[in-house]
């Protein structure tokens, strides 16, 4: 079978003569697409404010030097990039539906959003084995969570998912494709373009599965047990105050991993389920908008060491410029 980029078997050509997908997302509603677009831009914008705020102060303030302020700004990147893979495709698919799609440009998307995906899910439990270190291992905290060693933890997150991602992209592009052109989501990704193949792809869903179940099972797996250690760890503790600081370090951090995990696997786990094309949009919007915007602000506003550093970064520093 030759190479979707030599003979892609899409049936409808564009101008040039290269034949093209097309996003069907939110067709069952088009009335609402206006006010979909309109909302979702201030989402994107929305997101891109958050996190880049989250990635200057980290950066830039000298107070938060701590692994767990790398490793945040390390998943602020990740949802800069994630939003930008996802959310100006979206806008044009809402704005001016029926617009083609290159084959090529879908692959990428899918790529990306498989990557960005896996390194998430790899940083997550990063985050949640660092909380475990700074609680119950106070002592050694400091010797353990090295500079070096913050950096390679951080790099694996980055490049551990991209050979996976590339093989499963050029392996489902290979597949020959049949019927409708039109892709029934915002984006590409793996659910709607099987719908489109007219082959059995069975065994590249047993490989999805277990892929699926290490990227997801396994690090829910090491979060749950870091923290069952960790709130052992905070009964222990003899003071109110002290139990209350070290939870609220971790709430943030659980938050996030629940509203990841839950709507990942929900899509990924079981990718020709019985869902209609129309619920798996609204989960994948949980993962693609939702959680990118609301990160900052479950970090954020729960961390006083945040709301100082944003004092000192931006308020100080103006009056400095301003005498």
């Amino acid at each position: 079978m030759p190479p979707f980029w030599a003979t892609p078997p899409w049936t409808n050509h564009s101008r040039s003569g290269e034949l093209e997908f097309v996003l069907l997302g939110f067709a069952h509603v088009p009335s609402l697409r206006p006010m979909l677009a309109v909302l979702f831009l201030a989402a994107f914008l929305l997101t891109l404010l958050g996190n880049t705020l989250i990635v200057l102060l980290t950066s830039l303030d000298p107070g938060l030097r701590a692994p767990m302020y790398l490793f945040l700004r390390q998943l602020a990147l990740v949802e800069i990039c994630f939003s930008l893979d996802v959310a100006p495709r979206l806008l044009v698919t809402l704005l001016w539906p029926g617009r083609g799609m290159y084959p090529t440009s879908c692959a990428l998307q899918l790529f990306l959003v498989l990557s960005f995906v896996s390194t998430e899910s790899l940083l997550l439990t990063v985050m949640a084995w660092d909380r475990f270190l700074a609680i119950c291992r106070p002592l050694h905290y400091g010797t353990i969570m090295s500079l070096r060693l913050c950096h390679l933890l951080a790099t694996t997150c980055w490049l551990a998912g991209i050979p996976l991602s590339l093989v499963f992209t050029i392996w489902l592009f290979n597949f020959p494709y049949c019927g409708s052109r039109g892709i029934r989501h915002y984006l590409c990704d793996i659910a709607p373009l099987l719908s489109l193949v007219c082959a059995d792809t069975r065994v590249f869903e047993a490989s999805m599965f277990v892929t699926t179940v290490l990227l997801v099972f396994v690090p829910v797996s090491l979060i749950l047990m870091s923290y069952t250690r960790i709130l052992a760890a905070v009964l222990q503790m003899p003071s109110a105050s002290g139990r209350h600081k070290a939870l609220s370090t971790c709430a943030s951090h659980l938050i996030v991993v629940i509203l990841f995990y839950c709507t990942t696997g929900v899509i990924h786990l079981r990718p020709k389920s019985s869902y209609s094309p129309e619920s798996k949009q609204v989960v994948s919007l949980s993962y693609t908008m939702v959680t990118p915007m609301f990160n900052p602000l479950i970090y954020s506003l729960r961390n006083k060491e945040f709301k100082a550093a944003l004092v000192r970064v931006f308020i100080q520093r103006r009056g400095t410029f301003t005498l």
